[in-house]
């Protein structure tokens, strides 16, 4: 039997609002989208983000992520904590833009270009997930979790504006580094790469500035960045 193509199982958006109980707010809590939504520069019409220092922009302007991946956190987050977990049922979990299946991070590289119903996306850069996610899971490390696991999504910027619903087909268009995939990426960061051939390669590819910088210090240090901060919201003491 033929697997069906990649497509848009739900279109999700959402506003800032407060989470967790220490003042923080977030706009990870989408909700579905039940008509065709715009996509431009800066995302979907009617989406949000609460800090554009390190989310959101033409960079990171819609979200993916992989439905296939929510059964395996489902079962690793029960077996983790005895709990279940009521956010992992529907799409939206991971804040995510477009929930898709048929393709996750293994099946997209660096500078794709992907038909998302008439708008054209280009893929940026995989996510580097957040203390946020640790306080919409109530998990203390769910943003280590998702950091080890590879599952983290990745982002697009809008090459060509259009209209996604549910149900669209993800149609490749481009692919210039076939190599690249965003998995790989996710994985050199997580494994601490430093070997200068490794990093000469990635930094001739066209990657985000955030992306770039975090490379180009690695090959100048040839140390690893610290995650105290993003993974749980402290500096390292």
């Amino acid at each position: 039997m033929r697997s069906s193509p990649p497509h848009i199982l739900q279109v999700l958006a959402g506003p800032v609002a407060p989470l967790g109980p220490a003042g923080a707010t977030s706009a990870i809590a989408k909700r579905p989208v039940g008509q065709p939504v715009a996509i431009g520069p800066l995302g979907l019409a009617g989406d949000a983000q609460a800090d554009l220092r390190v989310h959101g922009g033409p960079d990171k302007a819609v979200h993916l992520y992989a439905w296939s991946h929510y059964t395996q956190w489902q079962q690793e987050l029960e077996a983790a904590t005895g709990l279940p977990q009521p956010l992992l049922q529907t799409p939206g979990a991971f804040g995510e833009n477009l929930a898709v299946t048929g393709v996750d991070e293994a099946g997209v590289c660096v500078g794709d270009h992907w038909r998302a119903g008439t708008a054209v996306l280009v893929v940026t850069q995989g996510r580097q997930p957040c203390w946020k996610l640790n306080l919409r899971f109530g998990v203390p490390d769910m943003a280590a979790r998702v950091q080890q696991s590879l599952r983290a999504g990745w982002y697009c910027r809008t090459l060509h504006s259009g209209v996604v619903q549910a149900g669209d087909t993800l149609e490749l268009l481009e692919r210039p580094h076939p190599g690249w995939t965003v998995q790989r990426l996710l994985a050199l960061i997580r494994d601490r790469e430093c070997h200068p051939d490794v990093l000469g390669a990635v930094l001739a590819l066209p990657l985000p500035p955030s992306w770039h910088k975090l490379f180009a210090r690695r090959l100048e240090q040839g140390r690893t960045e610290d995650w105290s901060r993003r993974l749980t919201g402290q500096a390292a003491g």
